[in-house]
């Protein structure tokens, strides 16, 4: 999306209602720095206040992400090109959560590592061994379960049986066992067990190769 362009457009709208940042944000119940961080296109609004911040600015939601208003004839294109955009947008957030994940994840299980392996072979009294050794499991199951509830989050899992995309729960991410992304869970459509793949995508399509993150 192009955030200094629809940051024009909202401006332009609100002024052409006569409007003031103050006022505006008054009505959508948010502060008026809020509505100027849109205007100079350093943030989106939130999906939760879209519909009601083109009612007040009469135009619609596609529109808004154009950032310009649309003509009748080339309303459905417009639509389908921001749809795209919006999915190509998740997409990539949610790669980076994946790469996120494992920033957190193996440093912190290195560390865990390192602290066990001074804690077994250096000499020191057996309070401080242990103290070492809890700190150590504290500090692996403590990022695993960070690293879990980031991978739970960001895409998609496939069932092998019936092929339907899902996102689990965090728990039943987390209890699955697992190699490396793919889970074996149970399907919440066919009730089914299988080894679950990770996908980015909700839906593949023909001529789209499926992205499967390893």
């Amino acid at each position: 999306m192009d955030q200094i362009k629809i940051g024009k457009f909202i401006a332009s709208c609100r002024k052409e209602k006569g409007m003031t940042q103050a006022y505006l944000a008054e009505k959508l119940g948010i502060s008026d720095r809020a509505v100027s961080k849109w205007e100079t296109g350093k943030s989106l609004p939130d999906t939760g206040i879209m519909l009601e911040l083109c009612e007040l600015l009469n135009i619609n939601v596609n529109e808004l992400l154009s950032g310009e208003k649309i003509m009748t004839e080339t309303y459905n294109k417009k639509a389908e090109e921001n749809l795209l955009q919006m999915r190509k947008e998740v997409e990539e957030k949610d790669r980076q959560l994946l790469s996120l994940e494992i920033l957190i994840g193996v440093p912190a299980t290195v560390a865990g590592i390192v602290l066990c392996f001074v804690a077994s072979f250096v000499e020191m009294s057996t309070a401080l061994r242990i103290i070492l050794i809890v700190f150590a499991m504290l500090i692996i199951f403590t990022f695993a379960f960070i690293a879990v509830g980031i991978e739970q989050k960001a895409g998609y899992y496939e069932c092998q049986k019936c092929h339907d995309r899902h996102v689990p729960t965090y728990w039943q991410t987390n209890l699955a066992i697992h190699k490396g992304r793919t889970r074996y869970m149970k399907c919440p459509v066919c009730g089914e067990w299988s080894w679950q793949k990770k996908y980015l995508t909700k839906e593949r399509s023909d001529d789209t190769p499926v992205k499967i993150i390893r």
